[in-house]
């Protein structure tokens, strides 16, 4: 298998919401989801019920956690523009990726838009978390900010929207606590889809939720003849000054045999 093919820097970098033509409470002119009546990025879409919390949930990471953003957390990232200051991460230019490669791992990562933000659906306040540079979850002001559901705070990208809308306000703290399952592959064929279970300050939104395939923007995602079996955590550059702090992940491949 190929170990590192990752999606296009230009599918990162839209793959959030740039075309302006999909918005809340409009229909776009994208593929049929499978079993449902909507098609891909649907602003009719129902939005996910709002359900309010007590906002970040912080865990330190375990002993065999490696930290990706901490108070010596740079050392992890191929891209210096992402400047690192006092433990918290702040986007820069083009995406940022991890130095290791990744399969099956659990996350911990907390983030924020900065409160003076002005946000409005897809800008504003938008970035993402990509597991092996193909499977996004969705990082998103949405507090009370709509957008179409797949690609709100939470979402698998084009895919499903989350359970619950658990956005905490412009200025503070989100965390998400996610386990993420790498597809399996024999030979050219997926024969297990990757798998997602996500909770947002502390609130369920996937629960082994199944990927269709890589995340795609406009279109239907499906599986590749080719996969790696690990490789780069990527963050995404939206323009917006998203914060990140507190990242550690355990390599589940780890303890596959016990």
């Amino acid at each position: 298998m190929k170990m590192h093919s990752l999606l296009p820097i230009g599918l990162l970098l839209v793959a959030s919401g740039f075309a302006v033509a999909m918005k809340f409470g409009e229909k776009p002119d994208t593929p049929q989801l499978p079993g449902v009546e909507w098609v891909v990025h649907d602003g009719t879409r129902p939005q996910p019920k709002k359900v309010e919390t007590s906002g970040v949930v912080s865990v330190a990471p375990p002993a065999d956690a490696k930290v990706l953003i901490g108070a010596d957390g740079s050392d992890a990232w191929t891209n210096e523009s992402w400047k690192l200051v006092d433990g918290v991460m702040t986007v820069g230019k083009r995406p940022n990726r991890t130095k290791d490669s990744f399969g099956d791992i659990q996350m911990h990562v907390e983030w924020r838009v900065p409160a003076d933000r002005e946000v409005n659906g897809q800008s504003g306040g938008n970035s993402g978390i990509f597991f092996m540079g193909k499977y996004e979850v969705q990082v998103l002001a949405c507090y009370e900010n709509k957008t179409y559901p797949d690609g709100q705070a939470g979402a698998m990208y084009g895919q499903f929207p989350p359970l619950v809308n658990a956005s905490a306000k412009k200025g503070e703290w989100n965390s998400y606590d996610i386990v993420f399952k790498a597809p399996r592959y024999e030979g050219e064929k997926a024969v297990e889809p990757a798998k997602l279970t996500v909770f947002h300050n502390g609130v369920l939104l996937h629960n082994a939720k199944e990927y269709y395939g890589p995340t795609q923007h406009k279109k239907l995602a499906s599986y590749p003849d080719k996969h790696p079996e690990s490789a780069p955590i990527t963050l995404q550059d939206h323009n917006d000054p998203i914060q990140y702090r507190n990242m550690w992940v355990r390599e589940l491949s780890d303890y596959d045999q016990q």
